[in-house]
């Protein structure tokens, strides 16, 4: 049988795209490009990755179909000789404070081998030095390395009684279920202020254990027992898998003090465990060491019996300092990592595997890296489809597109102008392509020869906060400047941490999740809910809490949510829409009521730019416009904020801030997930902003955005120790010419195609 080259999609359909049949060869490099919403990720993950990870779930029994990823059913009418799917998504590791780099990529399973081999003295086999194994963790704080302590100070209001709510916690409140046992317990004056209490009654009401009170009130239960505050805490909410706790969670924050556990100091291991040493360090000495350091230490050791435990430790180490995360530890916890560095974290793992004819699909590997750290990605992948496997890659960024073995470029627009495909072939005749981005690959490179000038500026003198090699700095103010640098050489330390602590005026726009309820949405973040709820009941005669999913127009099976959670016990509860509403959280009847041949689920469903032309004599249509120009526009209205993306999300954030003068902005990498052409518009923006008078400050890698700055601040020369210091400052044309910063180097190659 002669094996199929091609992958082939017959009739896709899902969400914008047009019922488009194509073929993708096998063992290549196939890289999907096109402006965002113009149908990428809907062809790639939606449709394919969701395609070949449910055939493959299928072939499982339900106990373990039950448990492994699942991503829908593609609306395709078929997909012929489909491999088995590896997708590297950015979806951020998360897990819980058990989890680190060195769980996550099996790096720290070596290294616990190693010690159990080498260590000495001997204590034991490879599980004892895991935090998470009885005899290896250390008992008083189970394997976390840190311990949580109820502030007494924030849990007890002392110029209180008991009857004025003393008890600053909820149940504890005067008249609160909990707050009875204290109140009826017959052991303290109801009307006494804490502070007015004996050594004795602080005893009882903080520490006692659980026992039946001597002369209780009368209404005091027969089986009722006793016990203080705090064991009552710390044993009904405190405890991680109660459902109080997950109820409580935003309460305990107020009263609850982290710290280092005071045994172990942080290391999570016992003493005896900790005993054990490799020439003169322990396992959680390796663990903090920044991963380029513990491969020095590792290179370091020598041993004939052990050999092949040190060859396989180091080819791993080595592994994660190609992927440009030297300077990550392997005790820090994945749920702090981005998700550019949980992506490269979950390539680490498919580096050293044997496997052969897979699938891997890659969403946006260029993320948060700087063009010089892309250079490591493109020949990982490269290795990937040397092993004999196809490789899919959504990306935008302009080095990666050009490793393509074969392009497939989607639009030509977003939303429903998109769906299509414009292009398919190789790299060379891209630029000759109509669409958004055969026309980015035609242009003409340029940098800013004429940047604006500056009198005033914020300094920064001897910064030594995390990298930072004592490190001063000018910012200029009322100009666009550009902080560049590798990946973890300092900028967002510098310039998120460093410069907000001394100058508190500064605005932070990044891209960490929208502070809102689970109902929160594109209409709600830009409060312009009512605005259209009135709309529907001035045209229907009816009341506006109709067209409310959280009011009187909420389904009355999911409450308005859209969705229902099925319970999975131990595992991730399942989301599914809700069956009665069909998704849309809305009761039924509602339906009826229109505006302009429109009801309420109609206009929710719209995208921004359907919505601009649909609402355009609305004074609140304005809103829609930006969201255009922000690249937004196949956003759509009742799309719940919790699943924006990071780059969307800080879009959506630029907008509270579009107008007014004096401000000082500061902006984390607004390129994040944006088609050349959308950074083209976001660039105008940007200008514009500037020309009304503010300072904007982008921490940056896209060399687009670098090119146009008015003045440029390099930090390097490369990551975490390496890092920290100021490589260089001035002007794009300056920058040019420098011969020492990397930043320099490709921009020189992005602008004249000169690499030196």
């Amino acid at each position: 049988m002669i094996e199929e080259r091609t992958i082939k999609i017959f009739g896709a359909r899902q969400n914008n795209l047009k019922n488009i049949s194509l073929e993708i060869p096998k063992n290549q490099i196939t890289i999907f490009t096109g402006v965002s919403g113009s149908g990428k990720s809907s062809l790639v993950f939606e449709t394919i990755g969701a395609e070949a990870q449910r055939q493959i779930n299928e072939t499982q029994n339900s106990f373990v179909r039950n448990r492994l990823m699942h991503l829908g059913v593609a609306d395709v009418d078929k997909i012929e000789h489909l491999n088995v799917p590896v997708i590297i998504n950015q979806k951020r590791l998360g897990g819980n404070a058990r989890s680190t780099v060195g769980t996550a990529t099996d790096i720290y399973a070596s290294l616990r081998l190693l010690f159990s081999r080498m260590g000495r003295p001997f204590v034991g086999y490879s599980n004892v030095f895991s935090f998470n194994h009885p005899q290896g963790m250390c008992p008083t704080c189970d394997g976390l390395g840190y311990i949580n302590s109820i502030d007494i100070d924030k849990l007890f209001d002392k110029n209180k009684s008991l009857n004025e709510g003393a008890i600053l916690f909820p149940t504890f409140q005067s008249g609160g279920y909990r707050w009875l046992r204290y109140a009826n317990s017959g052991y303290f004056d109801n009307e006494k202020k804490l502070k007015d209490y004996t050594k004795e009654e602080w005893e009882l009401l903080l520490h006692a254990p659980e026992h039946k009170p001597p002369r209780p009130t009368k209404e005091w239960g027969k089986t009722v027992q006793y016990i203080g505050v705090l064991p009552r805490i710390k044993n009904s909410i405190l405890k991680k898998d109660s459902r109080e706790h997950t109820l409580r969670r935003t309460d305990l924050q107020k009263i609850i003090s982290s710290g280092a556990c005071p045994d172990c100091h942080g290391k999570r291991l016992n003493n005896k465990i900790l005993y054990c040493k490799i020439v003169d360090k322990d396992i959680a000495d390796c663990a903090a060491l920044p991963i380029d350091d513990l491969l020095i230490f590792i290179q370091s050791l020598s041993s004939s019996l052990y050999q092949t435990i040190l060859h396989e430790l180091e080819k791993k180490l080595k592994n994660v300092v190609t992927i440009g995360l030297q300077y990550l530890t392997l005790d820090r916890t994945t749920n702090t990592l981005s998700g550019g560095e949980s992506q490269r974290i979950k390539m680490v793992k498919h580096l050293g595997n044997s496997l052969e004819n897979l699938l891997y699909i890659f969403d946006e590997p260029s993320v948060g890296l700087h063009p010089k750290d892309l250079d490591n990605i493109s020949q990982i992948i490269k290795q990937i489809k040397e092993k004999g496997n196809t490789v899919l890659i959504v990306e935008h960024d302009p080095d990666l597109i050009k490793i393509a073995d074969h392009i497939i470029d989607m639009g030509p627009l977003s939303g429903i102008h998109g769906g299509e495909i414009v292009y398919e072939g190789s790299f060379e005749n891209l630029k000759t392509s109509i669409g958004k981005t055969g026309e980015y690959f035609s242009d003409k490179r340029t940098f800013k020869l004429h940047p604006r000038k500056w009198t005033e500026i914020f300094e920064i003198k001897n910064a030594s906060l995390y990298n930072l090699n004592k490190i001063s700095v000018k910012l200029p103010k009322d100009i666009l400047t550009v902080i560049t640098g590798v990946a973890g050489s300092g900028k967002s330390t510098l310039v998120g941490k460093v410069l907000p602590s001394q100058f508190p005026e500064v605005i932070i726009i990044d891209q960490s999740a929208i502070i809102g309820n689970s109902r929160a949405n594109l209409l709600t973040y830009l409060d312009i809910s009512n605005e259209i709820r009135d709309l529907f009941a001035t045209s229907n005669k009816v009341s506006n809490k109709l067209f409310s999913r959280n009011s009187e127009g909420a389904c009355p099976f999911c409450k308005g949510l859209e969705i229902e959670k099925i319970d999975m016990a131990f595992m991730d509860d399942v989301e599914e829409p809700c069956e009665a509403c069909h998704g849309s959280g809305f009761r039924n009847d509602v339906l009826q009521y229109s505006y302009q041949k429109k009801n309420i689920v109609q206009v929710m469903n719209m995208t921004v730019e359907e919505a601009a032309v649909f609402f355009m004599n609305q004074v609140f249509s304005h809103h829609f416009n930006l969201l255009i120009e922000l690249g937004l526009g196949y956003v759509t209205l009742g799309q719940r904020l919790s699943t924006f993306s990071g780059g969307e999300r800080q879009r959506l954030k630029l907008t509270i801030e579009l107008n007014g003068k004096g401000k000082v902005l500061i902006l984390d990498e607004p390129t994040t997930g944006l088609h050349p052409a959308d950074t083209k518009r976001l660039m105008a923006i940007l200008n514009r902003m500037v020309e009304s008078g503010n300072t904007l400050i982008v921490i940056e890698h896209n060399l687009d955005i670098i090119s146009q700055a008015d003045w440029v601040i390099d930090i390097g020369p490369g990551p975490g120790k390496y890092g920290g210091q100021l490589v260089f400052e001035g002007t794009v044309k300056r920058l040019m010419e420098d011969k020492v910063s990397a930043t320099a180097k490709y921009l020189r190659r992005h602008v004249h195609g000169i690499s030196q």
